[in-house]
């Protein structure tokens, strides 16, 4: 198997006209075709075949559509896995048989850890005040927040609506560079 790249994002909402709204998240698409197409477009551009991409969260909206959704994920470079956010679900507790559904590397879960870089990676779509590793220089990515909490030491939001990310997949590194790496609880 060729070198293998992990990717972490968050909030994609495909098919979600509010993340267009001024009053939300101000994404600068004509419409959510247009939305839908250029996530699709970024992430192809970065992604590759075998790469593992973290979806943290909030993958699609208008889930009643499972067409459309399923046509979406089929269209996504790489390997990937979904820390459920709270769009994901039918009803509490009860993921989305769409999402479910999707070929997800594993089944959705509210949270994941990896390993990248040598470091240690706790996934959530929320922001936590801790979380495990956070006592030995853990890493902590998490969504929902659409870029509006900004990152606190060794946290930070991964969504596609934060300012540094460009609406595509970023790498441990490109999402770490510059940050506070100290221990900050």
């Amino acid at each position: 198997m060729a070198y293998v790249t992990k990717y972490y994002t968050a909030d994609t909402h495909f098919g979600h006209q509010l993340m267009l709204s001024e009053t939300a998240c101000s994404r600068p698409f004509d419409d959510t075709r247009a939305m839908d197409e250029a996530l699709i477009a970024n992430w192809n551009d970065v992604v590759k075949k075998d790469d593992t991409v973290y979806h943290l969260g909030d993958f699609s909206f208008g889930l009643h559509d499972g067409d459309r959704v399923r046509g979406i994920f089929s269209r996504l470079a790489g390997r990937k896995f979904l820390v459920l956010g709270n769009h994901d679900y039918k009803h509490q507790n009860e993921v989305h048989p769409v999402i479910a559904g999707l070929g997800w590397e594993q089944p959705p879960c509210q949270q994941l850890e990896t390993n990248d870089e040598g470091q240690r990676v706790f996934m959530s779509h929320y922001a936590c005040r801790t979380w495990p590793g956070i006592r030995k220089n853990g890493w902590h990515f998490y969504g929902h927040n659409h870029g509006d909490l900004p990152p606190l030491g060794r946290s930070r939001d991964v969504g596609v609506d934060c300012d540094d990310v460009g609406f595509s997949p970023r790498t441990f590194k490109q999402l770490t560079s510059g940050m506070v790496p100290e221990y900050v609880a």
